[in-house]
């Protein structure tokens, strides 16, 4: 049966509405694993067994009555842990909210129990939701299941690491640096950054914390790209003040063929250079494209300067992530700022400058981006979709030194830690939506994906793009060894 716990969501659900597996059956199965196989990856830090159980136990007698609760009807899934599940801690590895527990669901989590999902779990972060690894002072860290000495990315990490092992059905993460999109990648599953505001992150987030943030979304991963759309129509959709108001209609993509999209190509930059493996893998995609009888255009760019929107980018995202701060934690790096000389313009300078950016600085950045915005709008009339690489390399070692301390090796030379954002920015930045896709292994057996952008609103497009993708071979392979 072990197969069958690799199945995709959508799969799992057939099988469960058709009775050829029971929602019990399926949960004893992912708990079974989750006990062989948690102790060596600390994927899922949480179980919730009891609840799970009885849930499972009404859903199978649910069907026994001829009733369907919906299209995840009796699937078991986790979530990050930065969702608030009800009865749960809530505490995004931060040692401050470790008592922290959550009094009602997040609205998606709700959305998901209503659609028949069974949460039986929450997996690991990193402190804050801020690396590229999976790991805190509360649950440890997380490894990734094709190289446990490897990090699984983060802050998704343990999502993707639970479900490339086959310990989960489906699960549901966030991103505000590509912490949805580089598990995917470094753990070989599919992931969707949704177009920002897409999908209400209402209890995603601390206690207190109601407004959503610029540029965070949540959004689904999963092990095709039917779950990564599933997922988004499930969570989708404007929330209680909202719906007075609003009625949510997503374009869906009316292409069948790869052979009908308009494909650009961003293989690799000189603001962040990739490795031979990771181009490669974009190349692979790109020639298969081609072979198809798609149009494949290399060279074809938005009108943006690359550095300036990376730039913006930083400035709002590093005061983002500030703004979460407590007051004591703000005062330091105001402090820090103010011990700076004044033609200070090294990278941990700049840094400090945007987390402490003033309200006429952000204004600023946000009226580059609305230019940046319409840019992509102009660019996405010309090309239904465009490729990048998500990160420079496969899965690297952990690496759990101070940030400042930390070098990403990209074909033997050095680049900064946290350069590779770039990619994750493109689409951040300007709140577009990105998919990302197993494409292959590199020379190391190691999984690497790519990243499919497309316009704002544009979601089931670069899924629907990433379905065809899939049905050409580029698909969620299990890891050795589960």
């Amino acid at each position: 049966m072990n197969d069958i716990a690799f199945k995709p969501a959508v799969e799992l659900a057939q099988l469960i509405q058709h009775r050829k597996l029971g929602c019990a059956e399926l949960l004893d199965h992912y708990l079974d694993r989750v006990r062989r196989f948690n102790p060596q990856l600390n994927a899922i830090i949480i179980l919730d067994e009891d609840r799970a159980r009885s849930r499972a136990a009404e859903a199978d007698a649910a069907l026994a009555r001829g009733e369907r609760w919906g299209p995840l009807h009796g699937v078991p899934m986790t979530c990050k842990e930065s969702y608030d599940v009800a009865g749960l801690p809530t505490t995004f590895g931060n040692p401050e909210f470790k008592d922290n527990i959550a009094a009602h669901d997040a609205l998606s989590i709700q959305r998901l129990k209503v659609a028949g999902a069974i949460v039986f779990g929450k997996t690991n972060v990193p402190l804050g939701l801020a690396d590229f690894q999976s790991y805190n002072e509360i649950y440890g860290a997380t490894n990734n299941p094709w190289d446990t000495e490897r990090i699984p990315g983060g802050s998704s990490g343990g999502s993707a690491a639970a479900l490339s092992a086959g310990l989960t059905g489906f699960e549901t993460g966030s991103d505000i640096g590509g912490s949805i999109r580089n598990p995917a990648h470094y753990c070989g599953v599919f992931g969707h950054k949704p177009t920002w505001g897409l999908l209400p992150p209402r209890g995603h987030a601390l206690p207190g914390i109601l407004a959503p943030s610029d540029l965070s979304v949540i959004g689904p991963l999963g092990r095709s790209a039917s779950d990564l759309e599933l997922g988004v129509r499930i969570m989708a959709g404007p929330d209680e003040i909202q719906s007075a108001g609003y009625q949510l209609h997503l374009p869906t993509s009316e292409k069948t063929s790869l052979s009908d999209y308009r494909v650009a190509v961003w293989k690799t930059d000189t603001m962040a250079p990739v490795s031979q493996d990771t181009m490669q893998r974009v190349e692979a995609v790109a020639q298969a494209i081609a072979d198809a009888g798609g149009e494949v255009d290399e060279t074809a760019r938005p009108k943006i300067d690359s550095q300036a929107q990376h730039d913006v980018y930083q400035t709002l995202l590093q005061a983002t992530m500030a703004s979460r701060l407590n007051d004591e934690a703000y005062a330091e790096l105001q402090d820090d700022l103010a011990a700076l000389e004044p033609g200070d313009q090294s990278d941990r300078a700049q840094t400090l400058r945007r987390q402490v950016a003033s309200h006429r600085d952000y204004a600023r950045a946000n009226e580059s981006r609305t230019h940046f915005r319409w840019a992509w709008h102009e660019f996405f009339q010309s090309y239904d979709v465009l490729i990048t690489p998500m990160m420079a390399t496969p899965a690297f070692k952990h690496d759990h030194q101070p940030f400042g301390k930390r070098t990403m090796w990209v074909d033997g030379e050095p680049q900064p830690y946290f350069q590779q954002i770039f990619w994750a920015g493109l689409a951040i930045c300007s709140y577009l939506p990105a998919t990302v896709v197993p494409s292959g292994p590199g020379t190391e057996g190691l999984p690497i994906g790519v990243q499919v952008i497309g316009p704002e609103y544009g979601d089931l497009k670069t899924i629907g793009f990433a379905k065809l993708l899939e049905q050409a071979g580029f698909a969620f392979t299990p890891p050795p060894g589960y």
